[in-house]
């Protein structure tokens, strides 16, 4: 038995909840990862995990030996990251997750420059607006925007995206212009962004020398995805507010137009986040201290575009 592979195999069936979830973040066969955490099991005596066809369940020696061996795993790792430091070559396996349109319009244009600068860092790069486990999912890290509500986690922000309220030009041209926020409460036709995690309307924010205003209507469309969202801006549907940074090509030619500038909605925070209880290897934190230097001004766009 391949004590050291079993042991990875074990803690990430604990991280993960299931051995096929396990299977995949290691990409080896479910029947494997069984056989690993059989065979452990067995040199050790103890039974660490409860099996049925619905769950998998830790036992009181599982979390005890879990505990200990993955303090075996991260010194493991230090020592690896050592030799890479003293190298300054960090190498290894870097797993992201980020939402659609920084992933299209920010991160990945900024990717060759981190790429060129450390070829022996494979990046694996999930995309979508849903919240991830970055434990259960083997996520080093994710990238969001918003409000953060889990403490469990420890977060870098990394920037403050610029938001606009817009439409195209021939959806102002049929229901107006509006002049002040609460125009858009009579007649007007607003795209929300629906929330991943829960489904709910985003409300319409406003703000403008220190008073804040927010549009909660009922909605014609609403799109819980970013790139659609902007989409069904640009299919002429209605009212959306969005990224400059994604917007940007779009204005700049003219398929949107700004609308109600002076009452631009507050900057959107973005940060860098990722678990407290994992070690961060030498790949992940060179990746955050590149995102901290470069993702700021990307995410933030040229305002005078607008």
């Amino acid at each position: 038995m391949d004590q050291l592979l079993a042991m990875r195999a074990f803690a990430r069936v604990v991280e993960a909840g299931s051995f096929t979830r396990a299977a995949d973040s290691l990409d080896v066969p479910n029947a494997t990862m069984s056989k690993l955490v059989q065979e452990l099991e067995a040199h050790l005596g103890v039974r660490l995990l409860q099996r049925t066809t619905r769950r998998v369940t830790v036992t009181p020696e599982g979390h005890d030996y879990y505990a200990k061996a993955t303090r075996i795993l991260r010194d493991l790792e230090d020592i690896d990251s050592s030799f890479n430091i003293a190298r300054s070559n960090p190498r290894g396996h870097l797993r992201i997750d980020v939402g659609g349109l920084p992933a299209r319009n920010v991160l990945i244009p900024l990717l060759p420059d981190f790429v060129a600068r450390y070829p022996d860092i494979r990046i694996d790069l999930g995309v979508a607006d849903r919240s991830v486990d970055l434990i259960g999912d083997n996520v080093d890290c994710v990238i969001r925007g918003g409000p953060l509500d889990n403490s469990s986690l420890i977060a870098r922000h990394i920037g403050d995206a610029v938001m606009i309220t817009c439409a195209t030009p021939g959806y102002l041209k049929q229901f107006g212009v509006p002049a002040y926020p609460d125009e858009l409460r009579n007649g007007h036709r607003l795209i929300s962004y629906l929330s991943p995690q829960n489904g709910r309307a985003m409300p319409f924010r406003f703000e403008r020398d220190g008073e804040r205003i927010e549009i909660k209507v009922d909605h014609r469309i609403g799109i819980n995805e970013s790139n659609a969202h902007l989409a069904a801006a640009l299919a002429g549907l209605g009212i959306v507010q969005t990224f400059a940074y994604a917007a940007s090509p779009a204005l700049r030619d003219g398929s949107l137009v700004e609308i109600l500038k002076e009452w631009r909605p507050p900057p959107y925070p973005f940060h860098v986040v990722y678990p407290q209880n994992r070690h961060v290897t030498h790949r992940l934190r060179v990746f955050i201290d590149w995102l901290m230097a470069c993702f700021p001004a990307a995410v933030r766009g040229t305002e005078g575009e607008h």
